[in-house]
Parts: structure tokens; C-alpha cells; sequence
């Protein structure tokens, strides 16, 4: 006989918050279902690495829940009973076991969130939703915050968490430590030749039983593993684990190199925190409070600039892009105000172009499910914004390349930072650039077969003509933004009619030709 209980919940794969109240107590009449399901693996092509985390991390959690008394149903994706969707699953579970109340934690995508809404409305028992635990504010503080305003500045958005939660303010609660909010200014440092990079530390998995079970379910994916030394953490104690080892090893320099590029280490300087924590494993309260801890007791080793710079990233960038992505949803994922068209070029997906600065950053990707955030934004992303990618192809490619990338956080990141197309909600400006940043920023240029100061002729930087060409052909929609007016009178007074033919005829060329260049 089937046992029987009285309420189901489910636990979603980014929902593994071991320290959320529903924990707090155990219950045999509670049953927690954990769900490997066709519909999230291919919603758009995954990274391999990046479905094997998720499968591996909620596999992990499930153990963990038993461990500690709790009921528990894990459906693998390839049972035999697994209907591939949440709602069919649920609805058979409810059926088989007598449910007389379905419960589940606020998702925190969008479209998940509309399918179990809509699962609730075809229920015939009771149902309820409660927070999930862990994010420091709610999905509508920031359309509060903003109610009535034309701009949403995130410093704004992060001053006000800071202020609520006091971290690392004065005794008085209102005034920041050392009387400066941010040193923004301080943290665009390029990587010196002098600075030795900390080896990333390892968290060897095996994933050859998940990676087996994809191949005989043919679901299709990108990217490479290796399945039986997959290096990511999918546990609690090693979320714990590498935030120990960022605080002791890498916060010293994060702030000053957190916007460098450097073919010399996939890691750098950042925490490899992203992925633990948008699966919940830990916290941003008890990240945040962890690092400043860590630097009050190491204040003759570690400036202010460092930790501040990392805060900011945690409870500023992390909780303001899921507020705007929560005031803005629906209509947010279908903004294009360039109305830009282009597709994105066959080299995003294999790494395959001369420009050496893509090369690694997008071979890095497919080889590890990582990019830190510049990479994304002045490398890939830029190339695309220039280019005029149609964002959707850009919001696809980010959404299933990169390990971390759920949509609440990638969205408001890739159509609005990075493509800059809903027209300036989360950015101040497009995020654009010739090679002069890139070499600025980086050690790609000196190891590449173009010519980073040459903006026409065979080997003149893609980068080059084609960032003078989106002004070109942007200007209209450009003159409304001062922080880009220099720029763009740059292009059109200060440079002669010849030059600019040459430099739109360089340009044309390379859209033409973008997937071989």
C-alpha cells in the first residue's frame, strides 16, 4: 500500500536552503518532492556542466533532508513515473498518496512561478505559498523603493539595504564606515604581472551517472565535462568551504581586480559564490556578514575598497537586478530598443574566432560554465550589443552557458546591462567599447592576430569600426543619454566624411562575416 500523507511540498531545484523554516521541524505526514524534469533542462540549451551541478547539488540536499527525518520523494529524470513537468508530477503524487494540501516556496522565475500558479487553480485542495527564505529583500521592495521615480539607481537600491541590515556603517546607523558609500573608482584596477593568483580550490565530483543518464534521455547540451573529476561545489559545507577560502585567500585583492582580464587564471580574484548561492546553499546575509567579519579582524592586511567592492556585488547588484526583474516582468523579456536583429555568431558556441579576447572568454565558458561578470559584459556582451544581436539570441546563449544563470538574475543583466535594450532601466549608458578598453583592461591584445589600434584594413580590431558604426547607426536613440554625448559628437563632427566611410565599409564587412571572423 501506498503510504499516505497529509501535505506535499516541493522544493524546487534552486530552493536548497537547508535553514528555511520548513525545516525547522520534521513531520511524517509532510512529503518534500525534489524533481529532475525534461521541461528545465531544455526551456534553451544548457551547459552540460551547469545541468549536472543543479542534478548533483539537489540530489545532495535530498540525502540531506532524509538524513535529517524528513520524507522524501526524488524523482530522477529518467524514472519511469517522472511525467517531465512539475504539474503532472505533482498532480500523480497528490492522487497516489492521498494529498490534502500542496505547498511551495515563491520561485523565483518567472515563468515557473505562472506554472505553479497555475497548477494551484487546477487543484482541488488546498494550496499555499510562502517566502523563500532567502534573499534580504522582497520581490517588491524595489518597486516600492521606486514607486513615483523615473530612474532606478542601484545606489539607491544598495544604500537602503545597507542602512537596513547596518553593514558597515557608524555607531550612528545612517552614516557609511569611513563617511564614503562606495569606492567603485577604486576596483577598476588592471591585473599587474607582479600579482600572484591564488590557485582556485578544487570540489571534485562524480557526475558520470547523471552525465550517462542525459546522454540516454538525449537531452541536448553545450559545453564540455569531465564526468568523473567535474570540479563545482553542490553542498552546503562546501558553499561554507569556499567562502572561508575567499575570505582568507581572495578578498585581499577582489576589489582592486574585479573588473581585470587576464588569460593567466579563469578565476582571478572573484569567489566562485554565484552558483551556491542562487541555488541557496548559503545565504547573502550570512556571505556578507562572514566576509566583513573576516576583514574587521584583518583591516592592517585588507583596505576597505576590497570588501566594500564585494558587499556591493552581494546585496546591491545581486537583490536590485531581482527587484527589477520582478517590477518589470512580463514585458521586460521582450524589450529590444535598438530593434536590433543580427544573430549571434556560430563562435559563441564554439569558441572558434581569431579575436583573441573572445576566444578564451567564450572558450573559458564552454569549458568551465564560467565567466566573471566583465568578461560577460565587456567582452561577450559588448561584441553582441555592437554587432546588433537580437537580444533574445543573447538572453538564450547567457541563460544556458553559465552555471549560475538563473533568469531572475541573468535577464536584467544581459537585456538590460549588457544589450542596454529596455533602454536604460538597470544601465546608465550602452555598455560599449572599442579595443581600447579591452586593452586597457586585459593582456588579450599583444596575444592577437588583430590590430587593436587599427579601426579599418585587414587587420584592423572588429572591436574598432563596428563600435563607431553602433554610433553611427544608434544616434538617434543615443543623443537622449549625456553620458555617451562625447562620444557620439566624436563621431560626427570630429571626424572627416572619408574616415567615417572607411570605418562604416570596415563595419559592414564584419557583420557580414561575423561568424569567421
Amino acid at each position: 500500500m501506498v503510504k499516505q500523507y497529509k501535505r506535499l511540498r516541493i522544493v524546487l531545484g534552486d530552493q536548497l536552503h537547508i535553514r528555511h523554516s520548513w525545516f525547522s521541524t520534521k513531520d511524517a505526514d509532510t512529503l518534500y518532492v525534489l524533481q529532475e524534469v525534461l521541461c528545465e533542462t531544455n526551456y534553451v540549451k544548457h551547459h552540460i556542466q551547469k545541468i549536472a551541478a543543479f542534478f548533483l547539488a539537489m540530489r545532495h540536499f535530498a540525502k540531506t533532508l532524509k538524513a535529517q527525518g524528513h520524507e522524501v520523494c526524488y524523482l530522477t529524470l529518467d524514472a519511469a513515473e517522472n511525467g517531465q513537468t512539475f504539474a503532472t508530477n505533482i498532480k500523480r503524487l497528490i492522487q497516489a498518496h492521498g494529498i490534502q494540501q500542496f505547498e511551495y516556496q515563491l520561485p523565483d522565475e518567472y515563468r515557473v512561478d505562472e506554472h505553479l500558479k497555475q497548477l494551484c487553480k487546477e487543484l482541488t485542495i488546498p494550496t499555499a505559498v510562502v517566502d523563500s527564505e532567502h534573499f534580504m529583500t522582497t520581490r517588491d521592495f524595489a518597486a516600492h523603493l521606486f514607486e513615483g521615480k523615473k530612474r532606478y539607481l542601484l545606489e539607491t537600491f544598495y544604500r537602503k539595504v545597507r542602512t537596513r541590515y547596518q553593514l558597515m556603517m557608524e555607531a550612528d546607523g545612517v552614516t557609511p564606515l569611513t563617511g564614503q558609500w562606495n569606492y567603485d573608482k577604486n576596483n577598476r584596477k588592471k591585473l599587474p604581472k607582479n600579482v600572484q593568483i591564488p590557485p582556485a580550490k578544487q570540489y571534485l565530483q562524480d557526475a558520470s551517472e547523471v552525465v550517462e543518464m542525459l546522454e540516454q534521455m538525449q537531452v541536448a547540451t553545450i559545453g564540455t565535462i569531465i564526468p568523473d573529476r567535474f570540479d563545482c561545489p553542490v553542498t552546503r559545507e562546501e558553499a561554507l568551504d569556499i567562502l572561508q577560502h575567499f575570505n582568507q585567500i581572495r578578498l585581499r585583492h577582489f576589489g582592486d581586480y574585479q573588473d581585470a582580464l587576464s588569460e593567466r587564471h579563469w578565476l582571478h580574484f572573484h569567489s566562485r559564490l554565484s552558483f551556491v548561492l542562487n541555488v541557496k546553499l548559503i545565504s547573502p546575509l550570512e556571505v556578507v556578514e562572514s566576509s566583513i567579519a573576516y576583514w574587521e579582524a584583518h583591516q592592517s592586511e585588507i583596505n576597505i575598497a576590497q570588501i566594500e567592492g564585494f558587499v556591493r556585488q552581494i546585496i546591491g547588484w545581486r537583490e536590485y537586478v531581482r527587484g527589477i526583474y520582478w517590477m518589470k516582468m512580463p514585458d521586460y523579456a521582450t524589450l529590444n530598443y535598438f530593434n536590433h536583429q543580427a544573430a549571434l555568431p556560430a563562435f559563441y558556441w564554439t569558441g572558434e574566432t581569431k579575436m583573441r579576447c573572445l576566444q578564451h572568454a567564450i572558450q573559458q565558458s564552454l569549458d568551465r560554465a564560467y565567466a566573471h561578470h566583465i568578461q560577460r559584459l565587456m567582452l561577450t556582451g559588448n561584441f553582441a550589443l555592437l554587432l546588433g544581436v537580437h537580444p533574445d539570441e543573447v538572453d538564450a546563449w547567457y541563460l544556458g552557458i553559465y552555471m549560475d544563470a538563473l533568469e531572475w538574475v541573468e535577464l536584467p543583466n544581459t537585456r538590460g546591462m549588457s544589450q542596454y535594450a529596455d533602454g536604460g532601466i538597470v544601465g546608465t549608458k550602452p555598455y560599449v567599447s572599442s579595443a581600447n578598453y579591452v586593452d586597457k583592461m586585459s593582456d588579450y591584445c599583444k596575444n592577437c592576430q588583430y590590430d587593436k589600434k587599427k579601426k579599418y584594413g585587414k587587420v584592423a580590431c572588429p572591436f574598432n569600426s563596428l563600435y563607431w558604426d553602433f554610433y553611427d547607426r544608434n544616434g538617434d536613440k543615443l543623443r537622449r543619454i549625456p553620458r555617451v554625448n562625447m562620444m557620439l559628437s566624436t563621431w560626427n563632427n570630429k571626424m572627416s566624411a572619408e574616415e567615417r566611410e572607411k570605418i562604416l565599409e570596415q563595419a559592414a564587412y564584419y557583420k557580414a562575416n561575423a561568424d569567421h571572423l
